[in-house]
């Protein structure tokens, strides 16, 4: 009985707490208070409910304690008279001391706050991993543990970024507010950079023992998701969910029984969700008819199209692959876009030709310790027949790159190129 109701507590707060967070923020006008009386919150929840039983309406009776906890601590810092009249009618108390109306209280401007919240978690101010630990934290209802688990550092790195985080966006004044303008662009920008980097890491883990931790890319999805929900008229965000749910479509054909990876081009394209390749598409569809279609996101969700519209690996339309990716690179230049280029011209137009792109990006400083780049130079070359050279791409590209799986990969690669070489 007490691990179903620790199981209910689970489920309620990871699908309250960005509402919960949110709804404080605008009352007391710190994400770091917010999340503070939510965590009081949680906290009476775990150690009532077990007792008394999950409440009927769990979502009012966090947002009631934790308000209850919003007042004590300006009682006790003898503020309550300032901050009572900063908050208005937003704590409505009535004679009882019992917050009043608390439904209608949550669902009142909760798009409105949930955006402000998703804004300023992505705040600039913050350092990218600084944005992303708390992104998950207060929006994606993770535990530090669980952050931690997924990027693979210790709870208490964790900790101490969410930790540095609020006290930063204290410290900078960053107001509880929705941009406007140009701003507005700029740090919505910002938002979908955090997601992406979420859902990525999920995607192709950068390290540890496992191919993809898929838990990551469901909460980067249902961000998006939610996203979507609140500035629906803007088209890159629209992209950038397309994007996740092609990729996210591949999932079960990406590893096999005991893990492996499997690349693109040898997947069972039978086992790709087709429900989540049809909802990518019908978002790109709507990027598009919101004249988003040259946005990056975008851009990069109309190449996963092309993979997902082909029923088998040869009908893949690499000449468009190609061009697209051209774009892409005229749009935001970048080492790493010019050598998923050289990949796309190398299918469309033979190894030679993509591998004259990657014989360019050799000199590039920031590709120095990328994997990928001896990894694609070592295919084309064994394309080209020239397999020793093939073999020591792919053992440089092991020596690179700090995931397990998919060290083993390229060191299966380059002792077939081995095998090959006369």
């Amino acid at each position: 009985m007490a691990s179903d109701t620790q199981r209910a507590i689970d489920a309620v707060w990871r699908i309250e707490s960005p509402r919960l967070i949110a709804g404080l923020a605008r009352m007391v006008r710190d994400v770091g208070l917010a999340e503070d009386f939510a965590q009081d919150a949680l906290v009476a929840a775990l150690e009532q409910w077990p007792r008394s039983g999950v409440p009927d309406n769990p979502a009012a009776w966090l947002m009631t304690t934790a308000k209850r906890r919003a007042i004590d601590h300006f009682r006790r810092n003898a503020s309550l008279q300032r901050k009572m009249e900063q908050m208005g009618h937003e704590l409505a108390i009535d004679g009882e001391g019992e917050t009043t109306d608390i439904a209608a209280a949550l669902d009142d401007d909760i798009g409105d706050d949930l955006l402000r919240l998703v804004f300023t978690a992505c705040h600039p101010v913050l350092s990218t991993e600084a944005r992303v630990a708390l992104t998950l934290r207060i929006l994606g209802g993770l535990k530090t543990e669980e952050i931690a688990r997924a990027f693979l550092v210790s709870e208490p790195t964790v900790a101490q970024r969410i930790v540095r985080a609020k006290r930063k966006l204290a410290k900078a004044n960053v107001p509880f507010e929705t941009p406007a303008g140009a701003e507005r662009a700029e740090r919505l920008s910002s938002v979908l950079e955090v997601i992406y980097l979420i859902f990525n890491e999920g995607y192709s883990a950068t390290a540890g023992d496992d191919w993809m931790r898929p838990a990551l890319c469901e909460d980067a999805l249902r961000l998006g998701r939610i996203l979507v929900g609140l500035v629906p008229e803007e088209p890159e965000v629209h992209g950038l969910v397309a994007l996740m749910e092609i990729q996210a479509s591949r999932f079960r054909a990406r590893s096999g029984p005991t893990g492996e990876p499997i690349l693109l081009l040898d997947q069972d394209r039978t086992r790709w969700d087709r429900l989540l390749i049809r909802r990518g598409l019908a978002a790109l569809e709507r990027a598009e008819q919101l004249g988003g279609a040259r946005g990056s996101y975008a851009l990069q969700a109309a190449i996963s199209a092309c993979h997902a519209r082909a029923h088998t690996a040869e009908d893949t339309d690499w000449p468009r692959i190609a061009a697209l990716y051209e774009t892409l690179s005229a749009l935001t230049p970048s080492p790493v876009v010019e050598l998923n280029r050289a990949v796309a011209v190398g299918m469309a137009f033979g190894p030679q030709a993509g591998l004259d792109i990657v014989d360019a990006l050799t000199s590039e400083p920031t590709l120095e310790g990328y994997h990928l780049l001896p990894s694609v130079r070592g295919d084309f070359l064994a394309k080209l027949d020239r397999f020793e050279e093939a073999r020591e791409e792919f053992e440089r590209a092991a020596s690179l790159t700090r995931n397990a799986r998919e060290r083993e990969l390229l060191l299966e690669r380059a002792a077939a190129a081995g095998q090959d070489s006369p």
